[in-house]
């Protein structure tokens, strides 16, 4: 007996769970408000209905989003998920270094035309 105790390790049961508030997934919570307050100000505040519309269609919208999203959030919300555009080209191979080389000739060039202008402006 002391063999199989020494081969098994306690392991914690909530590895790998994901974060819950009774049966709710918390990941529900912050959709379930924006719902709630959306559909509270649709309902209650313009169109006037009474409360028990407005709790009726909270639980409505609230209760399809978790029928929609579920344990797997990832098998519906990934539909609205944009494609990359993928398109091929084709640019001439140039060294790193040449372009250091010529930023380098270039900045070189203004610094030799400035200092040109300064001394004729100065001569003159």
């Amino acid at each position: 007996m002391d063999r199989e105790e020494i081969r098994h390790r306690p392991v914690n049961p909530m590895l790998g769970s994901q974060p819950k508030f009774g049966p709710v997934p918390a990941e529900h919570l912050i959709p379930w408000f924006v719902i709630s307050f959306s559909i509270f100000f649709l309902c209650n505040q313009i169109l006037q209905l009474d409360w028990i519309w407005t709790i009726l269609m909270i639980f409505w919208g609230c209760s399809t989003w978790w029928i929609l999203t579920g344990s797997r959030p990832w098998r519906f919300l990934s539909k609205f998920v944009s494609t990359p555009n993928w398109s091929r080209g084709r640019v001439r191979y140039q060294s790193i270094f040449d372009y250091a080389r010529r930023d380098r000739v270039s900045h070189n060039r203004e610094q030799v035309k400035r200092k040109a202008r300064r001394t004729r402006l100065t001569s003159d």
